[in-house]
């Protein structure tokens, strides 16, 4: 194994860095700007049963380092992710994607788990009970430890392959949603979502966003991200992985120091579409400079 090299649910990553769903379409989007097999792996865009236009315009807008997004969850939904999405991202990407699952029932969770475990491009699913921007499900899941329990116990029923619960942050105890999704069955952890949050026009005096609420994402969150990963990779034994805020391979270590066995990397994605690569490229500069010689080595290193 490689310096860079990590084991993300038994399946081993050439590195840790890993585009965040909603912010990297379905691969194929950027390979058209470089190679995106340098990448450990990536998570595609929330996929849901049926198709999803999302919520009303204008659902994005700045804030203070970072931005709001209120898009909720547009996708083709699965039939079409799998006829379509599937067979483009092949020809460009030749290892195990991350496929985001979300949903409105815990049935509509399994339907589209059961569906995406029979892809074999498919290497983890990544199930989404953290979304803020939707109504009558997505966040709702992962604000009660129970509820977050049945969705997992519920997709584990119908799949194979590793599943990976994505949590909010919008929670007063993050890693009681963690520990209960671990003892239902949960193979890792992935957080954090975005942050509720709005902005006010004041010359109309309105919510800016048509949802009036969204998703604080960038680097505000970091710190935030950063103490939730922490909690919750001392609370559970199964694997981490830590997002929000990340820009830098700095950003990726402090991670990993955390507890994070792997980082996703969301709205830099937005702001400089070869951010990922830059990160991966840099990481063995910090290494030396830190002085790490393999990045398995620091995992959790904040926690001993």
């Amino acid at each position: 194994m490689g310096r860079l090299n990590v084991t993300l649910c038994g399946i081993e990553l050439d590195n840790p860095v890993i585009p965040a769903s909603g912010t990297f379409g379905y691969g194929y989007e950027f390979a058209e700007l470089y190679d995106i097999n340098v990448l450990g792996t990536f998570s595609c865009k929330g996929t849901t049963l049926a198709p999803r236009f999302g919520n009303e315009t204008p659902r994005i807008t700045e804030a203070p380092a970072g931005m709001i997004n209120a898009v909720g969850l547009q996708n083709p939904g699965v039939e079409q992710v799998i006829a379509r999405e599937l067979p483009r991202l092949k020809s460009v990407f030749r290892k195990p994607m991350m496929a985001n699952v979300s949903g409105f029932s815990v049935e509509e969770y399994a339907a589209v788990c059961q569906k995406l475990d029979r892809e074999p491009q498919v290497g983890w699913l990544e199930v989404n009970i953290s979304c803020p921007n939707v109504h009558g499900g997505g966040m709702s899941f992962g604000t009660d430890p129970r509820q977050a329990a049945e969705v997992t116990r519920a997709v584990k029923a119908v799949t194979t392959k590793p599943v990976i619960m994505k949590l909010s942050p919008n929670v007063t105890d993050i890693a009681a949603v963690a520990r209960a999704c671990e003892e239902a069955g949960a193979d890792g952890i992935s957080l954090i979502n975005t942050l509720m949050a709005m902005r006010i026009d004041l010359k109309t005096r309105r919510p800016i966003l048509a949802n009036t609420t969204g998703g604080l994402s960038g680097p505000a969150v970091f710190p935030v991200a950063l103490r939730m990963v922490w909690q919750v990779a001392r609370a559970v034994s199964i694997p981490v992985i830590g997002l929000g805020g990340v820009s830098s391979a700095e950003d990726v270590i402090e991670m990993m120091l955390a507890g994070a066995t792997a980082v996703e990397i969301g709205a830099a994605n937005l702001r400089e579409p070869f951010i990922c690569r830059d990160i991966i490229a840099d990481l063995p500069r910090v290494m030396d400079r830190l002085g790490i010689d393999n990045l398995r080595d620091i995992i959790g290193g904040a926690n001993q």
